[in-house]
């Protein structure tokens, strides 16, 4: 272990033990200008470890924590002096995590696609690390061995310099073989931690969200505490070595007064291995002995008791298949459960519906109470005023009981005084006046003021209805936006060996399956078309509104809607870990996530009760004197006068508005976005791309469709070994380049030669040994043939040169050529006119490179050609360096997860179905740069109705905080009238949201005609 790279080695053979085991794909990327990560089940047998998997290896210094972040940019700091692994989290912002290997305490870190920014540099070509090319590692020892580092998909930043815009100072840390055991159990990352999410119910506002977390941070054994307002949650990470869930939900429960759900595990796993799957199914009869024979199937990981009835089975898709769970018990009565809807939205939908009982019970209470005190009623007084006691007394029990709870707990544990204390505080006063009255009516001497049992009630009720209107909304822009609608819920199975078709449960396909599409039918799940042609209609999932012909070969995206033909696909992924799973996730994690604007939000609505109650109190001591000394009223009456102006002070503020201004903004923007093919990974995205100022775009694959065709070939000497070699090398690299002339080579006939050792060198090109000789290709200067006249004369035509070459003797010249995608010049032409910089990066040849920029319109001073990752890298960070530049760096994830990372946003043109590959800050689920333009006005539509909020909940509260207190001579609000606050401070926020998203949808239905 030297002291520059801290490295373990890794050069041998053999996976880390415990690295999870990949399938269906091939992971030897690279190619011309590196490689992009390939399938997510490709089992890794070589130095390192596979990217995207929760570090699978471990470390012989104790166990490595994983990072599953809400995106948010993550910079890892080695420190080797130190025993505890630290971890920092937040929303939208930079996280620095420690990790050291002295000892073995550690704590984990749980982000989903967290960029994992490290500087080191080594600067040698002998590569001999297969997978260095995947995260853009370019370091090497004096032995020529590529260190791999672990991130998830992230590059190394080689840079020392801390001046830019994401800067990152730290060590490649390595896996070792030889490390602690990582446990089985797909709810933990690693042995002793799980990752809990909880639906919650019974938060209203900010104050309620800040009290769940300050309640959570008291409990020694949580970390990484993450709480959403709009959605419900709450996520941490949890010590099983010192508490449980159990004694979570009782602490919260104790110190909040919340009802809390543990929620599924799979929905939020951090660090289970890919393929586990839920399945629930009802058994009739002999529900012990099913669970305990069920459990020890390999292949099962846990068995839960829904209920009497119904078990959850988890279990690993990659080792045992769901009808094979159902096969194998076929004796017993069981069939499977019907499906609900995700966990969070079903939590979403009770606390509705309880919310919705509770405001029809406080008003069937309240009418009557209103018309014996409004109504000219005959008869005796005193029986109505008894009948007012008795309701109001049941309202004030068991309607406003939880807001005397929740304030009382709120005071005594988390010390917050919220808004259920100024509700308490203010029906308390009407209700005990109103009392005090009652006993002196009885008594034969009623007070002149009478009683106000009809405040406390209506106050009540209508403070209800505004909390029941703010959940409903809340519920119904998490379900506007919940991608998940969109999977199919049956398929038709074909059975295998002409066994004819089967209608079945989405949730029991199995791998090896292949499925018909019938017309005018939803796709069940990703797969690979191996018979039919059809167009599908992909709009709602990428938001590509013309329809896209599938033939054989073609991929079909789960939840498209095919059109006129019949299609047979095979299964390339099940449907809980398809297309859908993966939007829904970013989605989900954008929504969880918060903008720095959250913060100034939540900092002033911490303030706001203590200021209402401190203006409630001058309120009623002023009132107290102008009656009595103004007025020359009694000192009761003048009291009871105080009184009717400090309660409506009390409940007529609300920081509602301020609490949802942000979070409502940011669930309808990103579903929105989701819908329009955008997937914002963070909140800081949202908040932050209205500003870009310089847009840099990477040429291939990005600016060009990524599909180049071979159009000149050069043979020097035999054409036949040339042709053998040049397959063998690129054959199973996936760099477009690589491709194309692999490809090119097929069609000829050329079968690959087979050589030993392959590799991908980012920014150069593929080596690889064939009967002791070193065969390379890539581009002309890296192989030193740049002044052939050949290569010249395909350079000035604008082609992209791969050469072949074998102990350095040139074997072979392919020239190729790419196009433009056809919206690459409008959306140039777009951001130039909104003033912001274009700029081109790119490791092709400056030639060809010019000639693109010359044809899109790009001035040459803003063009860098002939790139390795970290040159890219290099020119992002100097773009950004002063700070007055918001820089989104847009590329298709070959050799640009460092860009990506050092850019203020970064984007990833996303090809097929794996659209949660990329490290970047967003994601175009669709090949089409339009989204940077959607992206960018998205954001500012967001922005705009961002601002309309604060500026209407500060125009609200002022004005009505005056009128309560009496200000406006002629004017004031009743108190029986002030519960109304929470829905009309509330109401254009909602309405803005509202509007917004039937806009969107209206506008999106109208282009798909």
């Amino acid at each position: 272990m030297d002291e520059t790279g801290h490295i373990s080695k890794m050069c041998g053979k053999q996976s880390p033990k415990g690295a999870p085991k990949r399938r269906y794909g091939d992971d030897s990327n690279g190619g011309y200008h590196g490689g992009e990560e390939g399938s997510k089940y490709n089992e890794h047998d070589y130095c390192g470890h596979d990217h995207k998997a929760e570090v699978g290896g471990h470390h012989n210094h104790g166990d490595l924590r994983q990072t599953h972040r809400h995106g948010a940019r993550v910079i890892e700091r080695h420190d080797h002096s130190h025993g505890n692994l630290r971890r920092a989290h937040g929303h939208g912002a930079g996280v620095t995590k420690h990790r050291n290997h002295s000892h073995g305490d550690r704590k984990q870190s749980h982000r989903h696609e967290a960029k994992l920014e490290t500087h080191h540099e080594h600067e040698h070509d002998d590569c001999k690390e297969p997978h260095c090319h995947e995260t853009g590692v370019d370091e090497h020892d004096d032995h020529g061995c590529c260190k791999s580092a672990h991130y998830h998909e992230a590059e190394v930043d080689e840079d020392e310099d801390d001046g830019c815009c994401k800067s990152a100072q730290s060590h490649v840390t390595e896996l070792d073989d030889d490390a602690g055991d990582v446990s089985s159990d797909p709810e933990k990352g690693l042995a002793g931690y799980e990752h809990v999410v909880f639906s919650v119910q019974g938060m209203t506002c900010s104050g309620c969200e800040s009290k769940l977390f300050r309640s959570l941070a008291t409990i020694p054994y949580v970390h990484n505490i993450t709480t959403s307002l709009v959605l419900s949650l709450a996520e941490f990470d949890l010590d099983l070595s010192a508490g449980s869930v159990d004694g979570v939900l009782r602490t919260v429960k104790k110190t909040t007064g919340f009802r809390c759900e543990k929620l599924s595990a799979i929905s939020a796993m951090s660090g289970g291995k890919p393929g586990l799957q839920e399945l629930e199914v009802i058994v009739e009869a002999g529900m012990e002995a099913f669970v305990g024979a069920v459990e020890v199937v390999r292949g099962i990981r846990d068995v839960v008791m829904v209920n009497k009835r119904t078990v959850q089975i988890q279990y690993d898709s990659n080792v045992v298949g769901a009808r094979d769970i159902l096969d194998r018990f076929s004796d017993l009565p069981m069939t499977i459960a019907p499906p609900r809807p995700p966990s969070s939205l079903a939590a979403g939908r009770k606390n509705v519906q309880n919310t919705a009982w509770m405001t029809l019970l406080s008003a069937c209470l309240t009418i009557p109470v209103l018309v014996m005190a409004w109504a000219p009623l005959p008869g005796d007084e005193l029986k109505y005023s008894s009948a007012s006691l008795a309701l109001a007394t049941l309202t004030q029990v068991i309607v406003a009981g939880p807001f005397y709870l929740s304030a009382i707990k709120s005071l005594i544990f988390t010390h917050v005084i919220e808004m259920d204390l100024l509700i308490v505080i203010s029906t308390t006063a009407a209700y005990v006046y109103s009392v005090v009255s009652f006993v002196f009516q009885v008594r034969g001497h009623p007070l002149s003021t009478g009683q106000f049992f009809e405040t406390s009630t209506l106050l009540v009720t209508l403070i209800m209805v505004g909390r029941l209107v703010s959940a409903f909304t809340r519920q119904w822009a998490v379900e506007s936006i919940s991608i998940k609608s969109l999977q199919a819920t049956s398929a038709i199975l074909v059975l295998p060996n002409g066994g004819g078709e089967q209608d079945i449960d989405t949730r029991l396909l199995q791998h090896g399956d292949v499925f018909k599409v019938i017309p005018d039918s939803r796709v069940a799940t990703d797969g690979d078309v191996i018979s039919g042609v059809s167009e599908i209609d992909e709009s709602m999932v990428t938001g590509e509104a013309r329809l896209v012909e599938k033939r054989p070969g073609a991929t079909v995206i789960a939840g498209s809607v095919n059109g006129s033909g019949t299609l047979l696909v095979r299964l390339t992924r099940l449907p809980g870990e398809n297309t859908i799973s993966d939007i829904a996730a970013m989605v989900d994690e954008a929504k969880s996530s918060k903008p720095k604007i959250q913060e100034i939000a939540d900092h002033v609505a911490g303030y706001f009760v203590p200021i209402i109650l401190g203006i409630a109190v001058v309120t009623f001591i002023v009132w107290v004197i102008l009656s009595r000394v103004v007025s020359q009223k009694l000192v009761s009456t003048s009291i009871v006068t105080a009184i009717t102006y400090a309660i409506p002070v009390l409940v007529v503020s609300c920081p509602c508005a301020i609490g949802l201004a942000v979070p409502m903004v940011v669930v309808v923007a990103g579903g929105i976005a989701a819908e329009g093919g955008v997937i914002f990974k963070s909140a800081h995205v949202i908040e932050n791309a209205r500003k870009v100022s310089h847009v840099i775009f990477d040429k291939t694959g990005t600016l060009t469709q990524g599909r180049p065709n071979v159009v000149a070939e050069v043979w020097f000497g035999s054409r036949e070994l040339a042709g053998a070699l040049a397959h063998g090398v690129t054959a199973n690299i996936k760099h477009p380049v690589s491709i194309a002339v692999a490809r090119h080579l097929k069609r000829q006939g050329f079968k690959p030669a087979e050589l030993a050792d392959v590799q991908s060198i980012p920014g150069k090109g593929v080596r690889g040994t064939w009967e002791d000789q070193t065969i390379r290709g890539g581009n002309s200067r890296w192989l030193g043939v740049h002044s052939y006249p050949q290569v010249l004369s395909l350079l000035r035509k604008g082609a992209t040169v791969f050469c072949l070459t074998r102990n350095h003797e040139l074997l072979a010249i392919f020239g190729l050529k790419d196009s433009l995608r056809r919206d690459a010049k409008n959306v140039i032409k777009a951001l130039d006119v909104r003033g912001i910089a274009v700029s081109i990066v790119s490791g092709d040849d400056k030639t060809v490179v010019q000639t693109i920029a010359a044809e899109l319109g790009v001035p040459s001073h803003r063009v860098r050609a002939e790139c390795t990752p970290k040159d890219k890298q290099k020119y992002v960070k100097a773009t950004c360096r002063d700070g007055t530049e918001t820089v989104l760096f847009c590329g298709d994830g070959t050799n640009d997860a460092i860009a990506l990372a050092q850019a203020t946003i970064g984007v990833h043109v996303n090809e097929g179905t794996d659209v949660a590959q990329s490290a970047a800050d967003a994601v175009l689920v669709r090949p089409a740069l339009s989204g940077i333009l959607a992206l960018i006005d998205i954001s500012a539509a967001a922005f705009r109705r961002i601002v309309f909020n604060f500026a209407w909940s500060f125009l609200y509260n002022t004005v009505a905080i005056l009128l309560a207190a009496g200000v406006f001579v002629k004017a004031r609000i009743p108190p029986a009238y002030a519960g109304l606050g929470e829905l009309v401070s509330v109401l254009p926020v909602i309405i803005v949201a509202v509007v917004w998203r039937w806009t969107a949808r209206t506008r999106k239905q109208q282009n798909r005609r």
